[in-house]
């Protein structure tokens, strides 16, 4: 996680603050199921937060990097934020109606990835929805760098991704009330000469 928190200015200029279109949808759908309260693992400097709180939807976050927090308190997001990681959740036991996680569960090895899956359905009311993207092999990064176990590779140095089909989906999420699985290619809107990298929206409701 080191990695992230000295790179974190030059990843800000990089993704802007312009909402991910799978934020996009997601809020869409949260509208459209009268979400009101969501829970963001993973908050990063806002940028998402802000398309759910413009719509009326109250967000509360976990971030590990404080350096994120500060950005977001500048431009204005006055949300609650956990500093922490995801891996150490619970912070509250504050249940919501949605959760929403973008681009942090492949950077988590497989039994973090099972407890964040565990601790985010834990986290939901009845009812309530978690909506999560993931990077799948169709990204280009897939199968670059070192190779650390089935589809897990450190892709630079720091950074280990694991890459998601739809199998490893269906065994990860087939417990938690999986109900569908999309795919979404997400430009770089800040820069246009970089590819699309292609996640899986992966939505499920409690039952």
């Amino acid at each position: 996680m080191e990695f992230w928190e000295s790179s974190f200015i030059e990843k800000q200029t990089m993704w802007g603050f312009e909402a991910a279109d799978s934020a996009i949808l997601t809020k869409d759908f949260f509208l459209e199921k009268n979400v009101k309260d969501i829970l963001l693992p993973g908050f990063g400097y806002g940028r998402n937060a802000k398309v759910f709180k413009e719509n009326g939807i109250n967000v509360t976050g976990i971030e590990i990097s404080k350096t994120a927090i500060d950005l977001a308190r500048q431009h204005g997001i006055d949300s609650r934020i956990f500093h922490g990681s995801v891996t150490d959740m619970p912070f509250d036991k504050q249940l919501y109606t949605g959760v929403f996680s973008h681009a942090l569960i492949h950077l988590l090895n497989k039994e973090e990835r099972e407890k964040f899956i565990k601790d985010c359905y834990e986290q939901l009311k009845p009812n309530g929805y978690m909506i999560f993207t993931a990077v799948s092999k169709k990204a280009p990064m897939f199968g670059k760098g070192k190779q650390l176990d089935k589809d897990y590779f450190e892709i630079m140095d720091g950074v280990k991704m694991f890459f998601y089909d739809f199998d490893t989906i269906k065994q990860e999420f087939g417990q938690y009330g999986l109900i569908e699985i999309s795919e979404v290619d997400e430009p770089n809107k800040d820069m246009k000469n970089k590819p699309s990298i292609n996640f899986f929206m992966i939505k499920c409701k409690k039952r």
